[in-house]
């Protein structure tokens, strides 16, 4: 036998009940005119509705995860040549600055 609702504690939340019930979508008489009016318009096989293919989207196989893990490998490896390549920059301009100052020093 369940519980009368007078006896819940306090502190306890009592769900609002106007979102317990799923809510579908509403088309008013417009709505439904405009698009029966689009269907009419349209030619036969035609989709007129509807820009997406119809169906869920197929899930991906072992050769797309594949790919993307490749392109994520290769996203990695190009932020470490850019970072490697910026190095070698600084290390060219360092040694030229360390040249130049031996040079100044002899003179």
């Amino acid at each position: 036998m369940p519980k009368p609702t007078s006896e819940l504690p306090d502190n306890q939340v009592v769900p609002n009940p106007r979102y317990e019930k799923r809510t579908y979508r509403y088309f008013s008489a417009a709505d439904k005119k405009r698009i029966l009016a689009e269907a009419d318009a349209c030619a036969h096989g035609e989709a007129g509705l509807e820009n997406s293919p119809a169906g869920r989207k197929p899930s991906k196989d072992s050769k797309d995860k594949a790919i993307d893990a490749l392109q994520r490998e290769k996203a990695k490896l190009e932020q470490r040549l850019q970072v490697a390549e910026g190095l070698l920059e600084l290390q060219k301009k360092a040694f030229t600055l360390l040249d130049h100052l031996n040079n100044v020093s002899r003179s």
